[in-house]
């Protein structure tokens, strides 16, 4: 069943400031250490962070096969939010977009944290929307796990 429309939004608590938490998103160096669920590593990424800049994020999956993420930025607001396209060459779509916001939360310690919150729309299938929950849940484990300092 070909829907084009559904969506997709998933939360995490991330025990890091909204900057540290945006740089980690949008240095690619920083974002090969963490993106990919369990099993998948990112082994290249390039990341023009200016509006009409393109991104590609190469994913290495456990059997060895290589799938690229591509897209350009529609909008930043630096520590706040991005907005960008997002094609994958499995499914060739390049409807999809996706929007990552960066809530600054405080935590029972009065820690600074930030509540990172993706919505991926204009998924064409549910068997595509749940790959994507899968994948962004693994992303976002990887992203807590991810060595701040």
């Amino acid at each position: 069943m070909m829907s084009a429309d559904l969506n997709l939004v998933v939360r995490k608590i991330i025990p890091a400031t909204p900057d540290r938490v945006f740089r980690a998103w949008t240095h690619a160096k920083a974002l090969e250490k963490w993106w990919g669920p369990e099993g998948v590593t990112c082994h290249a990424a390039m990341i023009d962070l200016t509006v009409g800049g393109k991104y590609s994020i190469g994913n290495t999956l456990p059997d060895g096969q290589i799938i690229w993420i591509t897209g350009e930025f529609k909008e930043i607001e630096t520590n706040q939010k991005l907005v960008y396209s997002w094609k994958t060459d499995l499914d060739g779509s390049d409807h999809e977009k996706v929007t990552v916001r960066f809530n600054e939360v405080r935590l029972a310690s009065n820690q600074t944290a930030t509540e990172v919150v993706v919505i991926h729309e204009h998924i064409a299938t549910e068997q595509l929307k749940t790959q994507h929950a899968h994948g962004w849940g693994g992303c976002l484990f990887g992203l807590v796990e991810f060595n701040f300092g």
